[in-house]
């Protein structure tokens, strides 16, 4: 699932857009993409079914057919690298939040971390076209893996079965990305296989609310049809069940955000699913390099068992400027000396760009003895006095591409590490929270939060907490504990009533040094202004 093969043949779904993000574009906008071979062609065979399958995973892995920087990347008007799948949620994940600021100066970075984008930044833009694109993908695999088409091509055997699989997969795939997009952009443009390609109708917007029923439809639709929630049982890299049910607890737990209405009992309902499939645990296993915490973000993480959904990433065959190469990278000084040792990281050589705010390091009350809270300190200050120097701000030591062992990756720039889209950890802290939010299940509840601390503790009881100190507030902050640098930030703020308001501020919020609410409106980024000038469906979010 590695390699990325192909791209133009899957183009197939959103009629009013290429997902171009330069606006000289624009006015291509509504017409059908031209492809290089004929759908036919592509889908011949079951060969041809398994490449476009690879497509769509590798839609959030790399940025185009023709390597890291060859000009042709998928997403046009917008760095390469920058426009990478994980990049670029990370981005709009953690920059905007207290866990991460950035030094660099590109058009856009910035105003993540001040929340003070507009509609027509390129960032903005960016992301938004990344998400419209691997759904695209999936809607072109889709119309082309219907029972009728299959069968009319003749596929029959363990290639049906194969390609069924298939179905099911890119199903999760594209609920994947609408899901990003209905967390992001509220409500967004909507398509599916069964939409005409190439009309002359642009696509309708969807409410979130009804983008939320859809989603919760698909996943339960699929279920059967899913790989069966086991690691060791399925080729690594693939979605299942557990895969699945992850999504919908997600789902659930920000239900009241995206709907108005709470689904905390439906949350923990399908995070026990996952946690008592058994088809995962925690990774405890340390190893004379490393914790058994931070095992989860090097090389051979592929091996531990607790990674529900990863993207991959292979030095060798998935090139890319963003990913865990980025994550890598990015937090690394771009001069080695004293404090700075990229070859530590497994890397030649480190871009001086992502670091903390003081408040992540102060999460950690106990950073001798909570393997999670390592921090490069040398060199740094605590306070960040100015956004644009690396200096100003601890670095949270966790993506590396170094093994548990400590052996170098294939490639001392582009890194073997896997990102973890989803692990168990994080489910024991969705069901902790819902049953604390339901007042149900508290014991569990309790047991699911102190593995985590215990792993975190080296396997001591010196972290564990009572069932007093249970409490919402408690599971926030150690989901920042547990999961920071993930992905899930600005989500949980956001549920906690804590991204925009003054209830709770970090350095440079709104851009200022000490820290300012702003418009709730920030709880939603903006619909492209380049596509809402070219599709009359679409109406843009308040306050934009």
């Amino acid at each position: 699932m590695k390699n990325i093969i192909f791209r133009n043949a899957a183009v197939l779904g959103f009629t009013s857009s290429l997902l171009l993000v330069a606006s000289s574009c624009n006015k291509d906008l509504d017409r059908t993409p031209t492809y290089d071979l004929s759908t036919d062609a592509v889908y011949k065979d079951a060969a041809g079914y398994r490449t476009v399958a690879a497509k769509a995973y590798s839609g959030f892995a790399v940025t185009g057919p023709g390597g890291p920087d060859a000009g042709s990347g998928d997403v046009l008007g917008i760095d390469q690298g920058t426009s990478d799948y994980v990049r670029s949620l990370w981005s709009a994940q953690e920059l905007t939040t207290d866990e991460a600021v950035i030094q660099w100066g590109d058009p856009g970075v910035q105003d993540w971390h001040n929340l003070n984008w507009t509609s027509s930044g390129v960032l903005v833009q960016g992301l938004y076209s990344r998400i419209l694109y691997e759904i695209t993908v999936c809607n072109g695999f889709l119309a082309e893996a219907t029972d009728d088409k299959l069968s009319a091509r003749g596929i029959s055997g363990t290639d049906l079965t194969d390609i069924q699989a298939y179905r099911a997969e890119v199903r999760f795939l594209r609920a994947l990305a609408y899901y990003h997009a209905m967390d992001l952009y509220g409500n967004p443009p909507f398509a599916t296989e069964a939409d005409p390609i190439g009309g002359t109708t642009p696509p309708r917007q969807i409410t979130r609310a009804d983008l939320f029923t859809y989603l919760e439809s698909e996943l339960k639709a699929i279920d059967a049809d899913l790989l069966a929630p086991s690691q060791s049982a399925n080729q690594y890299g693939r979605a299942n069940k557990a895969a699945a049910w992850t999504l919908l607890a997600k789902m659930y737990l920000n239900a009241q955000v995206y709907t108005g209405t709470a689904r905390y009992a439906d949350c923990l309902t399908y995070a026990a699913k996952v946690i008592d499939s058994g088809g995962y645990s925690l990774q405890t296993n340390a190893t004379a390099s490393a914790s058994a915490y931070a095992r989860n973000f090097l090389i051979d993480n592929n091996t531990s068992p607790e990674i529900i959904f990863p993207i991959v990433f292979d030095g060798k065959r998935t090139q890319t400027y963003g990913g865990t190469t980025f994550l890598t990278h990015a937090a690394v000084a771009g001069t080695a000396d004293a404090n700075w040792n990229p070859v530590k990281y497994g890397i030649g050589g480190g871009w001086g760009g992502i670091r903390t705010t003081p408040k992540l390091f102060q999460q950690f009350s106990d950073t001798a003895s909570d393997t999670r809270g390592k921090f490069v300190t040398g060199g740094q200050t605590m306070d960040v006095i100015s956004q644009t120097n690396f200096y100003n701000g601890y670095v949270p030591i966790k993506f590396k591409n170094v093994s548990s062992t400590g052996a170098a990756g294939t490639d001392a720039t582009f890194v073997d590490t896997d990102y973890p889209m989803f692990r168990l950890a994080d489910v024991y802290l969705m069901y902790a929270e819902a049953a604390v939010r339901t007042n149900a299940n508290l014991p569990q509840a309790l047991t699911y939060v102190n593995l985590i601390r215990r792993r975190a503790y080296k396997n001591t009881t010196a972290g564990n907490i009572t069932a007093s100190a249970l409490t919402t507030d408690f599971i926030l902050s150690e989901r920042s504990r547990e999961l920071y640098w993930e992905g899930t930030r600005r989500t949980d703020l956001i549920r906690y009533n804590r991204f925009t308001t003054a209830a709770y501020l970090w350095a440079w919020k709104g851009g200022v040094a000490a820290g300012t609410s702003v418009p709730d409106t920030r709880n939603l980024f903006p619909i492209p202004s380049s596509d809402i000038s070219v599709n009359p469906n679409l109406v843009q979010n308040p306050g934009y």
